[in-house]
């Protein structure tokens, strides 16, 4: 089975487009499929992050000045 692409235009800084062209001759991947990459893997660290904050979600505020403290109290400040 093909697969789909989907087709979009996208306009790079000049200078990344010239080292986006250099990296696929060099490593024999089409642009597109290292800016995919790339942008699959920005897409997996948000998600990381957004289950970092689910899993967070019950966990008690602290106040920024409570913060503040503490780390003075620790020494770490």
């Amino acid at each position: 089975m093909k697969t789909l692409h989907k087709r979009a235009t996208v306009y790079f800084d000049p200078k990344i487009h010239r080292v986006l062209k250099i990296k696929s001759v060099e490593t024999g991947r089409s642009v597109s499929d290292i800016v995919n990459d790339a942008i699959r893997y920005e897409m997996e660290l948000d998600r990381e992050d957004l289950q970092a904050f689910d899993d967070r979600q019950k966990e008690k505020t602290v106040s920024y000045r409570d913060m503040l403290k503490e780390l003075k109290k620790s020494g770490k400040i």
